[in-house]
C-alpha cells in the first residue's frame, strides 16, 4: 500500500502549486521520505480565497437537509476508505494504527454529529413591549472560515474545522500540517466525491507564516479557527484584528493530575500511564503534571512504574506497538532538555530519559520522582512521553499548585470524595476537568480551555455556534 500522491484543492480542483514550490513528507518511524506535499503560491490562495467567497453563497443558501445528504454520504466514504485512510495517518504521524483507526472513527462522528446537528439550529422570537412589533433573532452562517491546525491529530484537528463549517452553511479554507498532508487530503477527496459544490472546501500548505499572513490579511474571511501552541495563536489573533476576523483558539496546555489517597491507587495508575504515553504524549489534553498525595506516593509510583515498563515502541504499523515515535527529529533534543533539567534541579529518574537508538524519532517512555515546580518541565507543555510526579499534602496546596500556570486546558483528579470533587469543579482554573476517567471530550460535548489555553469551543452544540452568527430583526405593519 503506497502513500497517495499529493495535490492541494482549490476551486473545486487538485492542483499542485503554481510556482513548483514544494516539501518532503517524512515518515517519523524510519526518517525515509513518503511524499512531498505543494506549496500554495500568493496567487493560488487568493484563487482559494475568491473560491471560498463563491462557494460560501452557494453553499449557505442550501437547506440543511440537502447540506446533511452530501456531509452523510462524505462520512460513508470515509468508512469505506477506513484502512487505507487509517494506515496511512499512522505512516505520516508515527501514532499507532489502532489509535489512527480510533482517532479517524471519531473524525468520522464528527462529521454525522455536526450534519445532523445543523438541522436544530433555532432562532426565537422576543415578546415585544411594542404593540404590533415582532422581534426576531436569527442564526445565520458567520461567511467564509479559515483554518489552520497542528500535526498531531491530523483527521480530528482538521475535521473539528470542518465539519463545523460545512454543516454550519460556511465555506472553509483550512491549512493543514505539512507534516501530516494525507489524512486531510483524504478527507477532502469524500467531500468531493460525496458531491460538495467547488469552493466550498479548500485544502492549501506552504510556510505557515507566509501563508496565515497572506489569508488574513484578507477581508473575505470572517471566523478563523486555530489549533496550536499559544505564541502562534497570539499571533493569529494580532493578525485576524486587522480585518475584525471572529477568532476560536484552541492551544496549549499542561494538564494537571491530582490523585488523592482515597482513589483506587491501581485504576488510577493504569489510566495515568494509557493517557499519558498516547501518541507519545503529543496531545494537548495529555496528563502532564502529576501530583500524588503524600500517604500514597509510593503505591501509585510503584504501580505506574510498571506500566511505563511495559509500553512497546516501534512503528506504528507493527503489530504490538503502544507507541509510535515523536513527530520528528526536533523533538528528540526539547525531551532531552527537559529532562537534563529535572536532573540537574534534583529529580530522580526512575525509567527511561534517553533517545532509543534506532531508525526513526524514538523517545524512551520516561518516569521521573520529586519534581520540583522550578523545573521546566513542570511549566512549559512538554508534549512528549515524560511523566513528571511530585508529591502534595492537601487539596488548598495542590490546587493551587494546579492553578499556578497560564494554561487552563484539562485538569484530572482522582477520588472517591464527592466533597473533594465539589472543590475542585469549583476551584481549578479549567476548562474541562475529569474525575476517575481521562475522558474530556466526545463529539457531542465542548471542547475548549481557559486563560492562556484559548477560547471558544468545538464539539457540542458550541462548536456549531461558532461559525454562526445573530441576526436581529423587528418588524411593524400598520
Amino acid at each position: 500500500m503506497s502513500y497517495p500522491e499529493l495535490k492541494m484543492l482549490i476551486a473545486g480542483e487538485w492542483v499542485l502549486g503554481s510556482d513548483g514550490a514544494s516539501e518532503p513528507v517524512i515518515c517519523p518511524a524510519d526518517g525515509t521520505e513518503i511524499g512531498h506535499v505543494p506549496h500554495a503560491s500568493p496567487a493560488d490562495l487568493d484563487r482559494a480565497l475568491e473560491s471560498s467567497l463563491d462557494g460560501f453563497n452557494l453553499w449557505r443558501k442550501m437547506t440543511p437537509h440537502s447540506r446533511q445528504a452530501i456531509l452523510e454520504k462524505a462520512a460513508r466514504l470515509l468508512e469505506d476508505r477506513f484502512e487505507v485512510n487509517s494506515a496511512n495517518l499512522t505512516r505520516e504521524m508515527g501514532k499507532p494504527l489502532a489509535e489512527a483507526k480510533i482517532e479517524m472513527q471519531v473524525a468520522i462522528d464528527l462529521l454525522r454529529w455536526y450534519a445532523e446537528e445543523a438541522k436544530r439550529v433555532y432562532g426565537r422570537i422576543i415578546p415585544s413591549r411594542f404593540p404590533g412589533m415582532q422581534h426576531e433573532a436569527r442564526k445565520l452562517p458567520v461567511g467564509p472560515a479559515l483554518a489552520f491546525v497542528a500535526w498531531n491529530f491530523p483527521a480530528t484537528n482538521v475535521m473539528r474545522k470542518v465539519a463545523g463549517a460545512l454543516a454550519a452553511g460556511c465555506s472553509i479554507t483550512i491549512k493543514p500540517s505539512e507534516e501530516t498532508p494525507a489524512t486531510a487530503i483524504a478527507i477532502g477527496t469524500a467531500l468531493v466525491d460525496a458531491g460538495l459544490p467547488e469552493g466550498v472546501l479548500n485544502i492549501v500548505f506552504g510556510v505557515p507564516a507566509q501563508v496565515s499572513e497572506h489569508l488574513l490579511g484578507s477581508t473575505i474571511p470572517r471566523k478563523l479557527s486555530f489549533t496550536g501552541s499559544v505564541p502562534v495563536g497570539i499571533h493569529l489573533q494580532q493578525l485576524a484584528a486587522k480585518n475584525m476576523i471572529r477568532c476560536t483558539m484552541e492551544l496549549g496546555g499542561h494538564s494537571p493530575v491530582m490523585v488523592f489517597k482515597d482513589a483506587d491507587i491501581d485504576a488510577a495508575a493504569q489510566l495515568c500511564a494509557m493517557g499519558k504515553f498516547r501518541n507519545a504524549g503529543q496531545v494537548c489534553i495529555s496528563p502532564t503534571r502529576f501530583f500524588i498525595e503524600e500517604p500514597v506516593r509510593d503505591q501509585f509510583l510503584a504501580a505506574f512504574r510498571k506500566h511505563v515498563e511495559a509500553v512497546t515502541t516501534g512503528n506504528g504499523l507493527d503489530a504490538g506497538v503502544t507507541m509510535g515515535p515523536l513527530v520528528a527529529e526536533r523533538r528528540i533534543d526539547i525531551m532531552d532538555g527537559f529532562v537534563a533539567d529535572a536532573l540537574q534541579k534534583g529529580a530522580e529518574l526512575l525509567v527511561g530519559g534517553g533517545r532509543i537508538q534506532s531508525p526513526g524519532s524514538f523517545y524512551q517512555p520516561t518516569l521521573l520522582n520529586d519534581v520540583p515546580d522550578t523545573a521546566r518541565i513542570m511549566i512549559e507543555e512538554p508534549f512528549g512521553p515524560i511523566a513528571p510526579t511530585a508529591v502534595f499534602a492537601n487539596i488548598d496546596e495542590v490546587i493551587a499548585r494546579a492553578n499556578s500556570l497560564p494554561f487552563g486546558l484539562a485538569a484530572y483528579a482522582f477520588t472517591n470524595s464527592a466533597k473533594t470533587v465539589g472543590i475542585l469543579k469549583t476551584e481549578i482554573e479549567t476548562g474541562m476537568l475529569a474525575v476517575n476517567s481521562l475522558h474530556v471530550h466526545s463529539v457531542e460535548t465542548p471542547f475548549g480551555g481557559l486563560k492562556f489555553s484559548g477560547y471558544g469551543h468545538e464539539g457540542g452544540s458550541e462548536g456549531l455556534d461558532a461559525f454562526l452568527a445573530t441576526r436581529y430583526s423587528s418588524e411593524i405593519y400598520t
